[in-house]
């Protein structure tokens, strides 16, 4: 008799963290640095100094998402820590309230009660702690906040969108650095954000338009500023 066949099936939770703080990463080093680029371009500036520009915008744009990311996602942490360390004060305390309360979110979501009650004392005699963490928190080791990954994360992705944009300005021509730029940096966003769609499970079309449209409008609106303010001076 042949042996039963596992199904394995493939979730994706656990990849909310860091895909999270690299597409947002990639994004904005893309968005931002054409934007910069386009908008000192469009002032009248020599293209040394739109490199200039674009440089600057890049270390400080990875810097700047480095620590917003960790300050952001540690105070994430600290939350999810105290709640855990209040959550087992409460244990030790009163662990009969506890599964009390457990069995009502069991019975909540659909069980019945002497099944609910059962189900609670089994996972509180298991792992109290987890359960409680898992079930009335909303805490799992798949969505915990974790700082440095997401710092990290965040930086390098940022530095490698902003290259993207920076390097075309590099190789093309300066009466066409403009165009290149703002042509090639919406293929760069379309591209990741189809990309990141099909990672995390989505449509990839949906994906690809909602980060293009933003970026266009983003350049748009710089390269205009740009060209207003070269005219003033």
């Amino acid at each position: 008799m042949p042996s039963p066949r596992r199904h394995a099936e493939r979730h994706r939770t656990d990849r909310i963290g860091w895909l999270r703080a690299t597409v947002l990463g990639a994004n904005d080093g893309i968005v931002s640095t054409a934007s910069l680029v386009v908008g000192v371009a469009a002032a009248g500036a020599p293209m040394s100094s739109v490199l200039v520009s674009g440089v600057a915008g890049l270390v400080a744009g990875a810097m700047s998402m480095a620590a917003g990311e960790y300050v952001s996602v540690h105070s994430q942490a600290d939350t999810e820590k105290a709640d855990l360390a209040r959550e087992s004060a409460e244990l030790a305390a009163d662990p009969a309230g506890e599964g009390r309360e457990l069995a009502a979110i069991y019975v909540a979501r659909g069980l019945e009660p002497a099944l609910a009650k059962e189900v609670a004392a089994q996972l509180m005699k298991h792992d109290a702690l987890s359960a409680h963490a898992r079930d009335e928190l909303g805490i799992s080791e798949h969505l915990s906040a974790r700082p440095v990954q997401a710092a990290l994360a965040s930086a390098a992705s940022f530095a490698a969108g902003a290259a993207l944009p920076l390097a075309v300005a590099a190789l093309a021509p300066a009466a066409a650095a403009i165009a290149a730029v703002s042509g090639l940096s919406l293929v760069f966003l379309a591209l990741l954000g189809a990309v990141a769609a099909r990672v995390g499970g989505a449509g990839a079309l949906a994906g690809a338009w909602r980060v293009t449209f933003w970026g266009a409008l983003a350049m748009a609106i710089t390269a205009g500023a740009g060209r207003l303010f070269g005219a003033v001076v």
